[in-house]
């Protein structure tokens, strides 16, 4: 009690005696609050780790679902550019019964005799390929294996930009003949047939009835749960005479039309064309709609960017909860920090430190939780989103802005979440402090 009553003493006396002293002191370096931040929080070590730990979740998964998104958007791109951004799609309308439309691709509008027609009609197309296709089983010796057979002509692999990379694509002879002839798609091939075997000049059979492989396709990889290289190609006459049947009035029945423009700047005028000469080949009058439908990959690449785009800022916008409980938790633990550490206060008030020099303190260990915790996060995410990446199939994107971002936040969120803290810290009465058991 003796010696608490020399301290008051001596406070009392720098306060009324010393004052201006006490204001021309020396301010503190940074350097050395830093030091004495970290000498605080490492004393602390289990109560300084579970407190950054909200924050290491927040920013961890901020940078994580960042990435993630990034990722899956850029791989979507590529999967659709790889099928042509030069490319127009035409699809066959849809069946109205009543008041009620059937999915779009339900009617059988188009013909081969309709692509045939764009590739001499439309000036600012320079190729078109058919296609019809079907699910059925192939066989090969005692493998059975259900898969896509394609029916289509000769312009598809320069249109689609896929091409053989074993033996040869069907000819113009194999295609007027209705000849049954196959090329495999990777898939295919490789769920037929062991590693290493040649396919070429192999017996499948399909329907029950044999076809000779000519040619196994590139691998193009999937289109989300597409499979694109499970397929078997075989020509448009085969597959309408053979597989589906002819099912249209005038000509061979069609399930889509692949155009290929001269250029990329002509994409809006290549589809003026195609629909006036379709309408045109349809008989429709100017007050009916289009029994068909086209559509463009350019614009399906950025419907599906801003579709994810929306979907990461929302989820990102989610994980960023987890931030706000971080810094609710550093805001408590300093609070409690400064109820525990009232005679410390008290005692370096005493001898000669200033309200600034006691909250500069508490804002750098709050600072410093905050910035340990987001780093550990930045860290965290990126090798949670290298994983996914790894796993999944994507491209592994950590953009700079992400990564920046989260250093800045973790710094906005310690700071924030010190400030009421540090600011009863330095407000403390050096006396009443002191007299704190």
């Amino acid at each position: 009690m003796t010696q608490v009553s020399e301290t008051e003493a001596l406070v009392v006396n720098r306060q009324h005696g010393a004052r201006d002293a006490m204001l021309r002191a020396k301010p503190v370096a940074l350097s050395e609050i830093l030091a004495m931040a970290i000498a605080a929080l490492w004393r602390n070590q289990l109560r300084t780790g579970l407190t950054m730990l909200g924050v290491i979740i927040g920013i961890g998964s901020v940078i994580a679902i960042s990435s993630i998104g990034r990722g899956v958007q850029k791989a979507t791109e590529q999967q659709i550019q790889s099928l042509g951004t030069d490319v127009l799609q035409v699809s066959p309308g849809a069946v109205r019964t009543g008041n009620v439309t059937q999915a779009l691709g339900s009617s059988s509008t188009l013909t081969w005799e309709d692509a045939q027609a764009l590739q001499t009609q439309a000036p600012s197309v320079q190729g078109v390929a058919a296609y019809l296709q079907a699910s059925r089983q192939v066989v090969y010796g005692n493998q059975n294996y259900s898969t896509s057979i394609v029916g289509t002509d000769l312009n598809f692999p320069t249109v689609q930009n896929t091409h053989p990379i074993e033996g040869r694509y069907f000819t113009q002879t194999e295609l007027t003949r209705r000849s049954q002839v196959a090329v495999l798609g990777a898939t295919v091939r490789q769920q037929l047939f062991s590693q290493g075997t040649s396919v070429l000049n192999t017996l499948i059979r399909i329907n029950g009835e044999q076809y000779e492989v000519i040619g196994v396709m590139e691998k193009k990889g999937s289109q989300g749960p597409l499979d694109r290289d499970d397929r078997v190609y075989i020509p448009l006459t085969t597959m309408s005479a053979r597989i589906v049947g002819n099912n249209a009035l005038a000509g061979i029945s069609v399930n889509g039309i692949y155009a290929k423009v001269v250029d990329q700047t002509q994409m809006p005028a290549a589809e003026f064309q195609i629909t006036n000469v379709l309408r045109l080949r349809h008989n429709l009058a100017a007050s009916q709609a289009n029994d068909f439908r086209v559509t463009n990959s350019a614009e399906i690449i950025k419907t599906l960017s801003n579709i994810v785009g929306t979907l990461t800022v929302m989820v990102v916008a989610i994980a960023g909860i987890s931030l706000v409980v971080g810094g609710i938790g550093i805001a408590n633990i300093m609070l409690v920090s400064v109820v525990e550490r009232t005679r410390e206060i008290g005692v370096r008030k005493a001898v000669g430190a200033t309200n600034r020099a006691i909250l500069s303190q508490f804002l750098a260990e709050s600072v410093v939780i905050s910035t340990l915790g987001g780093m550990v996060g930045i860290g965290t995410g990126i090798l949670v989103a290298f994983g996914a990446a790894t796993t999944f199939q994507f491209p592994f994107v950590v953009s700079g802005w992400a990564v920046a971002s989260g250093v800045g936040l973790s710094f906005t969120v310690g700071l924030l979440a010190g400030v009421i803290p540090a600011r009863n810290a330095a407000q403390l009465d050096p006396i009443a402090a002191l007299r704190n058991e």
